[in-house]
């Protein structure tokens, strides 16, 4: 494809993003009672509504850093490897769309704005270090989210089994993408990189959990 070609493709992928409904390649990992949500306490639903829509920014994000890192390399497989990871990333989209439909619970407000962050930091890591730091990028945001899932996986209400089951599936397909980069050749970061990452993380976070 010509630049022009994959720009496109690009733009294509952010709009379906934010404003297409995504649909999943893969069945919906909970096993959703007759009504999702009904068995939680007002408090519960809120809680896990405010969790989920974390969840859901976070896969905003991953998919415009997957955008931007295919739109950036000229390694045609490294640009597959980055396109198949992003349609399991979809998958993620769509469930935690799914399960704030659910309870009841609205994505955040700033969807725009975190895909606009996330994608000019994937385009400046593959324009600054070439696709090793691209890749090692990938690698420790995987890692950061990674963990970030097991902290959820704590804090969900224990009667929210939907939500738990589709955060530990995100979960291990998450480590799976980070081994991915890290053996096609990811460079780590260092660690003021890995710092000021984490640092962006707990705002989006704090942030997204409300708006």
């Amino acid at each position: 494809m010509t630049t022009t070609d994959r720009w496109l493709g690009a733009a294509d992928a952010t709009l379906r993003t934010l404003f297409a409904p995504p649909q999943a390649a893969r069945a919906y990992p909970a096993q959703e009672p007759n009504s999702p949500g009904a068995a939680l306490t007002e408090n519960e639903r809120r809680l896990s509504g405010a969790l989920m829509r974390v969840n859901h920014v976070g896969e905003v994000c991953a998919q415009a850093l997957y955008t931007a890192q295919a739109l950036g390399t000229r390694d045609a497989a490294l640009r597959r490897h980055l396109e198949a990871a992003a349609r399991e990333e979809t998958d993620h989209l769509a469930w935690t769309r799914r399960r704030l439909d659910e309870l009841g619970d609205r994505v955040s407000l700033l969807n725009p704005l975190w895909y606009a962050g996330a994608f000019g930091i994937g385009l400046l890591a593959g324009a600054m270090g070439g696709d090793r730091l691209s890749l090692g990028f990938v690698v420790e945001t995987e890692r950061q989210v990674e963990a970030h899932l097991a902290g959820h996986l704590d804090r969900l209400p224990a009667a929210d089994t939907a939500s738990r089951a589709i955060v530990a599936r995100m979960q291990e397909d998450e480590a799976r993408h980070a081994d991915h980069a890290l053996h096609a050749g990811g460079a780590p970061l260092p660690a003021p990189v890995r710092g000021l990452m984490r640092l962006a993380a707990r705002v989006m976070t704090t942030v997204a959990h409300r708006i």
